[in-house]
Parts: C-alpha cells; sequence; structure tokens
C-alpha cells in the first residue's frame, strides 16, 4: 500500500469534525475535497452554505483551512491519496495562506448579555493564538495597545472591527491576503429568537459581518456556514458581494452529506451490503440542487458503527423551535403538518430567506426553516401561471424520511404526555366503544389541549375549536397510525371537522367515524342537541358508504358526535 492510501474496514469515529484528526487517525471518512477545487475555480468573494445541522459543515470547513492554511504547510500526508492531490496546481497552493477559522456553533445562551460575551470570548481566542503579533515589529504602539483591549468586555465597535484588524496583522506578517471562515454563523441568531433577544443581538452580528466581509480589504476569499439562509434586509443589509447556497442551489449539491454511491461503498466495507434497502427508507430522501439521492452523514456514521437503524440525526437536537411554530402555528400550519405526518404531499410557495420576526405570521417562512433544517425535501418545483399577469413558483414538499417521520410522531407523542395517559385511555375507550369512560377522559383531555394549542392571543371566551381538532387529529395519527388510515375533512372556521379512520385489519377492527361540531346558541340549547346534530350530519351525508364500498360491513362502523362549549365537551354515540 502505497503512502496516503486508506486500509478497507476504517474504524468509525464518531463526533470527529477536525480534518486532521480523522486523516492521522486513519478513521471512516468519505473523500470531499473536490470541494475544495470546486469552491477556489468558482472565485466567489465570499459565499454562504447552508446545510442541515451534521451534514458536515465543519469537518469541509476544518478540511479548508488544512488545506490552506500556512500553518498546516507541508503536510502532505493530510491529503495524499485523496481526490485534491491528483491535481499539480493544488498541490502547489497547499499550505500559502493565512486562514481565520471561527465558529459560533456553541454560541447558545439563554440572554443577550450572555450571546454578547460569548462571541467575545471567541474573537479573543483568536487574538491569543496569534499573540506572537505583539512581539514583533509589525504593529505600531496603538495596535499593541488596542490588541491588548480586545477582552469579553469590550465595546461594540472594537467587536465589529476585531477580526478585520485580525486579517490585516495577518496579511502583513505572511504578505498575503487572508482567508476566512465562520462555521454556524446562525446559531446565535436561532438561539436569540427562541430567547427573545433576537433584535439586540442582530445589531451586534450585522455590524461585525458586514465589516469583516464586505469593507475588508484584507480579504482573499471567505466562506459562511449555516443551517438558515437569514434574510438580507436582518443581517447582510450592506453585503452585496455575497454567493449564497442553499439546498434548492446546484452548486455544491454532493459536496455536504453522502451520495447512495457513496453510502453503497461503506456498506460493502463493513459487510452491510444486505441493508441497503433498510438504510435508504430511514436516511435518505435530503435533496440539494438536482442531486435527489442525498443520505444524512451523522446518521450512516453512527449506522455503520451500532450496524442498527434507529433515529440518530433526529435525536441530536431538541428541536424546540420547530416544535413551537408546528404547535403555535395557525389553522393553515396545523393542516399542513397533518398531511406530512400521514405521509402525504404538500404544495406551497416558499421562501428560503428566513425573517425571523415572520416565523409566526408567515407559513412561507415556516416551511422555508423546515426545508432548511433538513425536515423537507423538494419533491417538484412547479411554476404557476394560472392567475391573470401573474406567476408563482411553488414547491411540492413531503417529510424527508422515515427517521423525520419518527422525530415528528415522538414531538407529538411528548406534546401529549402532559394529560398523564389520559390520551391513550381515551383512545382505549373510543376503540371499545366505552361512552362513560370517553366523557371522562375527553373532558379532562380538552382542558390541556386546549390550553396548549392556545397561544394566549385569545381570551378564554375567544377560543378556537379548530386548534382542538388540529391537535386531537395529530394525536390520533402517531397513536394509531399503524393501525389506521385516517382522514379527516377539514372546514375553515367553526364548521365541520370530521375524522374518519379506517381499519388496516377490516376483519379485527372497527372503523370509526368523528363529528365535530361547535354548540351554537341561535340553533341549539344544550350539548346534547349539538352531539346529536353531528351524529345526524354523519347520517345525512352517508359518510359510512365510503367505507362500506371498501369492503367494512355496517356492523363493523362505529359513529361518535362530539359537541363542544368552550372546554367542555360531550360525545355521544
Amino acid at each position: 500500500m502505497t503512502k496516503g492510501e486508506i486500509s478497507m474496514a476504517r474504524v468509525v469515529g464518531i463526533g470527529h469534525q477536525d480534518f486532521e484528526t480523522v486523516r492521522i487517525k486513519n478513521n471512516f471518512y468519505i473523500d470531499k475535497t473536490e470541494f475544495i477545487k470546486e469552491w477556489w475555480e468558482s472565485d466567489d468573494a465570499v459565499t454562504l452554505i447552508t446545510r442541515p445541522r451534521r451534514f458536515g459543515k465543519t469537518l469541509n470547513m476544518s478540511m479548508l483551512e488544512k488545506f490552506f492554511s500556512i500553518e498546516y504547510a507541508k503536510r502532505d500526508e493530510l491529503f495524499e491519496g485523496l481526490n485534491i492531490w491528483k491535481y499539480k496546481e493544488y498541490r502547489e497552493i497547499q499550505g500559502r495562506y493565512p486562514v481565520i477559522f471561527l465558529s459560533f456553533a456553541n454560541v447558545k445562551e439563554n440572554t443577550y448579555e450572555q450571546a454578547r460575551e460569548s462571541i467575545c470570548r471567541i474573537i479573543q481566542e483568536l487574538y491569543n493564538k496569534n499573540i506572537f503579533l505583539l512581539h514583533t515589529d509589525l504593529l505600531t504602539d496603538n495596535e499593541k495597545e488596542e490588541y491588548k483591549q480586545i477582552s469579553t468586555k469590550m465595546n461594540d465597535s472594537m467587536i465589529s472591527d476585531s477580526i478585520r484588524k485580525m486579517s490585516d496583522y495577518l496579511s502583513r506578517y505572511y504578505g498575503k491576503k487572508t482567508i476566512i471562515l465562520l462555521d454556524e454563523y446562525d446559531t446565535p441568531i436561532q438561539e436569540a429568537y427562541v430567547g427573545g433577544f433576537w433584535p439586540d443581538l442582530m445589531g451586534v452580528l450585522r455590524a461585525l459581518l458586514n465589516s469583516t466581509f464586505k469593507t475588508n480589504p484584507y480579504l482573499e476569499r471567505a466562506i459562511m456556514t449555516g443551517i438558515t439562509r437569514v434574510s438580507k434586509e436582518s443581517i447582510f443589509s450592506d453585503l452585496n458581494n455575497l454567493e449564497v447556497v442553499t439546498t434548492t442551489s446546484k452548486k455544491y449539491e454532493d459536496k455536504f452529506g453522502f451520495t447512495q454511491n457513496e453510502v453503497i461503498k461503506a456498506l460493502k466495507e463493513y459487510g452491510l451490503e444486505g441493508k441497503k434497502e433498510e438504510v435508504k427508507r430511514w436516511y435518505d430522501g435530503f435533496c440539494f440542487g438536482n442531486a435527489k439521492d442525498i443520505y444524512n452523514p451523522w446518521s450512516i456514521i453512527n449506522y455503520l458503527d451500532k450496524k442498527e437503524v434507529g433515529p440518530y440525526w433526529a435525536n441530536t437536537s431538541s428541536n424546540s423551535l420547530v416544535g413551537k411554530l408546528i404547535r403555535e402555528g395557525n389553522t393553515q400550519v396545523k393542516e399542513s403538518f397533518e398531511l406530512l405526518l400521514s405521509g402525504k404531499e404538500i404544495v406551497t410557495e416558499l421562501d428560503e430567506q428566513i425573517v425571523y420576526d415572520q416565523l409566526d405570521i408567515e407559513e412561507t417562512a415556516i416551511w422555508g426553516l423546515l426545508l432548511a433544517s433538513g425536515y423537507l425535501k423538494v419533491e417538484e418545483k412547479i411554476k404557476d401561471e394560472s392567475d391573470y399577469l401573474s406567476w408563482k413558483q411553488l414547491y411540492r414538499l413531503r417529510l424527508t424520511n422515515f427517521e423525520v417521520q419518527v422525530m415528528f410522531a415522538h414531538m407529538v407523542k411528548n406534546w401529549f404526555s402532559k394529560t398523564g395517559g389520559d390520551y391513550n385511555a381515551f383512545i382505549k375507550a373510543m376503540l371499545v366503544g366505552d361512552i362513560e369512560a370517553m366523557n371522562a377522559y375527553m373532558n379532562r383531555i380538552s382542558m390541556h389541549i386546549f390550553s396548549y394549542f392556545d397561544v394566549g392571543k385569545k381570551s378564554s371566551q375567544m377560543l378556537e375549536p379548530e386548534r382542538f381538532y388540529h391537535g386531537f387529529v395529530l394525536g390520533l395519527l402517531v397513536e394509531l397510525i399503524d393501525g389506521y388510515e385516517i382522514k379527516s375533512n377539514r372546514e375553515s372556521g367553526f364548521g365541520r371537522y370530521d375524522v374518519m379512520l379506517r381499519p388496516r385489519n377490516v376483519e379485527k377492527d372497527k372503523a370509526i367515524i368523528m363529528e365535530f361540531k361547535v354548540l351554537s346558541p341561535k340553533k341549539e340549547k344544550s350539548l346534547e342537541e349539538t352531539a346529536l346534530n353531528a351524529l345526524e350530519q354523519i347520517k345525512e351525508k352517508k359518510y359510512k358508504e365510503e367505507l362500506i364500498e371498501a369492503g367494512i360491513s355496517e356492523n363493523n362502523i362505529k359513529a361518535y358526535g362530539f359537541a363542544f362549549e368552550g372546554k367542555n365537551v360531550l360525545i355521544l354515540d
């Protein structure tokens, strides 16, 4: 074996994000070094690349650092045997540039003050790393004094100029402009949004990023990575030299994540060729540009290590922001989420520019965030020219794969766990037709669901029954999806919202029809009358016919009428 070649059955190291470590230890590694060539030849001044978490962004940035940095000059052994080393012109530029590599991945603070201090500490560590500059004649006395003032307590002006000044110092010392790599630039922004201090932090970050990447004459090239493309108006207002590469862009489409061929080769290396279809179902489905079969690297590496499927990637994050947006979203958001959770598609407009202060009012912003985060995939782009003098770019979206479906199912189950087991008990009572127990459980459950899905924007007198409907159906979807096909027939406002449970085993299980109605004082005197009207509607609209045509006996169809008045519920059969 020649120097630099990689033997079979390499050690699968979990969690390594440093390129040098992976190469020295001969850990499992899929060669993405062609990214170096593709990026360098693009000649873009500043590139922003967005990919979901755990998709190799940090490892690729570490790879770029080790390739270009003067600190790693003559470290041929790190790249020998890899694709980039085939090119003589690239062997000659390895280790030729000063490089600044920063990461905001750990800026996950609960307050503005803590987040600001954390960013300052990262900058302070950069200055400490290059402290040798203070002991040269390169810096003026004033510059040396400013250098010493870099601390967690520095003012906003010093923060904004800090990285630009360091690129100046390094460029003067080495005689070459500086390459700047900023990993996970948007982590502080997401955390600030969840924590409620987004506007405060944006001012500091906007000034820092614009000074570093826009008004910096000492910059050779730069890359930023993150999960989301934060809107230009929010953070990049002055940065007109930015090349943005999102999940729908063709650029670098196969350089983050594993392709199907790469995964098949990896499975073969570890004697797991027979598990190809199972692995595909769980972890395939990510789409970047025209590349449709991209696998999640974190999940694949964990699978190679443990040799069994599981929700590895989905369990690496709290998903608190995603859960909050879906749970507190409007009726349309919840309807769409019901469809997605049941394995169906939605068609919607999409905005890949995330405007954080619009997430709670703009449905397209929510789907954009879910796409960027890797929870949704684009099945198809559709150009809608149906309206007079109008044009829309629509997207057909679906949950990415089985792992994501499992994650969302767990999320919904956790929403209902606060009922203390009542929800499961209610479902069991419903399946056996115990109407007394159903009423007892439901009146306790409705209190929880209303309070959890009503986000405090309305008084208790203005509770929206559809919040209950959607919560209830979501719970049904995750609890009964294995045994039943669950259909819901939605109407906006306070109108009809019937639910049909069609058993997958028609010989064993009963089919169930539920009709929801809200008491109308002008039409009905009591909850009982409302519930009876709900049952009558099931008869009048002949909801049973669909089930009978599917081969289900009428004796095996159970109908329930649900009547609501505020948080009070009455069920009749």
